[in-house]
């Protein structure tokens, strides 16, 4: 699959996010293992590379067409709202509006 414009906005139904998300849970459960391998190491370098696979796992994300909206949080935009996924949920089972954010996710069932 070729790779996405971050700019490119793409809307996704259930269907779509939930054969998606075994993709987006494998890249963010590999970039997960490594920040935590580094995490608690009080040298500087440390801190910039965990920095630079957040924006390397983040940039990987966008190119799928999928929005990040935090640390290993991912929105999957359904047209009136949207798919919320955080690592190391099982599945994608929230939803919620765009005024709403996380704070307002309603489980899907």
């Amino acid at each position: 699959m070729p790779a996405r414009d971050s700019s490119e906005k793409r809307t996704f139904t259930y269907e779509e996010a939930v054969a998606l998300l075994p993709e987006i849970r494998r890249l963010t459960e590999e970039a997960y293992r490594k920040v935590d391998a580094l995490e608690g190491s009080p040298e500087e370098a440390a801190q910039d590379k965990i920095n630079e696979i957040v924006t390397i796992w983040a940039r990987a994300i966008l190119e799928q067409g999928v929005d990040v909206k935090g640390l290993w949080l991912v929105d999957f935009d359904n047209g009136s709202g949207y798919y919320c996924w955080h690592y190391p949920e099982a599945g994608l089972q929230y939803y919620h509006s765009y005024e709403d954010g996380f704070a307002g996710r309603i489980r899907i069932h």
